[in-house]
């Protein structure tokens, strides 16, 4: 049975992770298809920790597919989702049956709706694509009471600037190449991995690149999204958009 690896980075998200692997479990998938959880925490503070352990362990009992890793410290959302990968090319280079397996990556937080795995999954499995990226900013979004106000549309016009850089230096045609939901085949997945070396969000911008650099084409499916503020746990700031344009440009220097 070909699997759906979610890779979920965690830090401090004892209040959300739960919901949101629930979430998860319960999405709708293409017919035969499954979901593993790979669950990285990346050295939560001892509560959060000793929830995210009990939590794995619950799932364990109810016949989860799952498996937890943790970081001895804290290394940042790009080492997680590095970790992760790691341990998916692992259990599949195991198993030649996997050849067809999946990942994507799944925030801890509940911004996403894992309902939307199905139309993800679409263009890779018609074969419209090599890899597939969510796009945030479609017509839901603006329709969306989320969409209003200032600070809404400084991050969409942040996230805008990002993405045109990402464009003109990667030659890809992305609307959101921030958008946490990004899927790669285990095929796709085991070309790209020895290229990431980003510890923190950078890890976005550097994928990009180097699906770029691989000429793999890029489908975007719409995505819902409900995004939360700093005072909710949001992480990303400033000097994570300046170290993605830098991300980018050091990427745009290295030879295929």
């Amino acid at each position: 049975m070909p699997t759906l690896h979610v890779v979920i980075p965690v830090f401090n998200e004892e209040r959300t992770l739960e919901p949101c692997v629930r979430r998860v479990l319960a999405a709708p998938m293409p017919p035969e298809w499954s979901i593993a959880l790979m669950i990285v925490d990346d050295c939560s503070e001892p509560s959060a920790e000793r929830a995210t352990a009990a939590l794995a362990a619950a799932l364990r009992s109810e016949g989860r597919d799952i498996a937890l890793e943790r970081h001895g410290r804290n290394r940042g959302k790009g080492a997680a989702i590095r970790t992760g990968f790691d341990r998916v090319i692992a259990r599949c280079d195991a198993d030649p049956a996997r050849a067809r397996d999946i990942a994507i990556i799944q925030d801890a937080d509940l911004e996403y709706d894992p309902a939307d795995f199905p139309a993800l999954m679409a263009p890779i499995l018609e074969r419209r694509s090599d890899a597939v990226y969510g796009n945030r900013w479609g017509e839901r979004w603006r329709r969306s009471a989320a969409s209003r106000g200032l600070h809404r549309r400084v991050h969409r016009l942040g996230n805008a600037c990002l993405t045109l850089a990402s464009n003109l230096l990667t030659g890809l045609r992305l609307d959101d190449m921030e958008c946490c939901y990004k899927l790669l085949p285990l095929d796709l997945l085991r070309r790209v991995r020895p290229h990431l070396t980003e510890d923190r969000f950078g890890i976005e911008p550097q994928i990009t690149a180097v699906l770029g650099r691989l000429g793999a084409r890029v489908a975007q499916v719409e995505v819902a999204y409900s995004p939360r503020g700093f005072r909710d746990g949001k992480k990303i700031g400033v000097r994570d958009a300046l170290r993605a344009l830098w991300v980018l440009l050091r990427e745009r220097a290295v030879r295929r």
